[in-house]
């Protein structure tokens, strides 16, 4: 199983969450670099390049979700009750 290979390897699903949201901010830093850096090509260029990236947040996003389930199997998810609770508070 590949998740119980991450999970063994040291990813938790902290780190995938935390790529997930890098990658969000990189999908702009990209973006807009590829504006400015060739200005010849024109907004669609940026654009999937933009894309290009942020296919990525959804993938970081679902490899943390089945590391976390796989976390809560296996006894090592560490988030205590009031941690999730300030979490959802936080996001919603």
């Amino acid at each position: 199983m590949v998740i119980k290979k991450l999970h063994d390897m040291g990813m938790r699903s902290e780190h995938a969450y935390t790529a997930a949201l890098a990658s969000i901010g990189l999908t702009v830093a990209v973006w807009a670099g590829s504006l400015k850096m060739e200005p010849g090509t024109g907004l669609a260029r940026a654009d999937r390049w933009g894309l290009f990236v942020g296919e990525w947040a959804p993938t970081f996003f679902g490899l943390g979700l089945a590391l976390s389930h796989y976390e809560q199997q296996d006894g090592t998810l560490t988030a205590s009750g009031a941690d999730v609770r300030d979490l959802h508070r936080n996001v919603g």
